[in-house]
């Protein structure tokens, strides 16, 4: 009876080993459920950029004023009959004195 419970006693060590440090072990399920974790936040934060761009995608497709206001900002866009004025600042003393 004794080596029928040390057979059994140490097959129970050896599953119990297999179960938390085995190939499929409990610690690697929570390793991979922080991974799963993170990808999911990383995926969240895309899905947000992308239903940006596509806010802008379908404005810029639907509304030339939005095109416009791009075009003006982004390309330095001037609509014809408009007087473009640039101020330059001055520069400081000390460069001028370089000069």
């Amino acid at each position: 009876m004794r080596i029928v419970a040390s057979i059994l006693f140490f097959l129970l060590i050896v599953l119990q080993a297999k179960l938390w440090f085995g190939g499929h072990g409990v610690f690697q399920l929570w390793s991979l459920q922080g991974t799963i974790s993170q990808a999911r936040d990383r995926n969240n934060g895309l899905e947000g950029r992308n239903e940006t761009l596509h806010a802008q995608v379908n404005e810029l497709k639907q509304g030339s004023e939005a095109l416009e206001e791009r075009a003006r900002s982004q390309l330095g866009f001037i609509k014809e009959g408009e007087t473009f004025y640039r101020v330059v600042p001055r520069r400081p003393k000390a460069a001028e004195d370089d000069d």
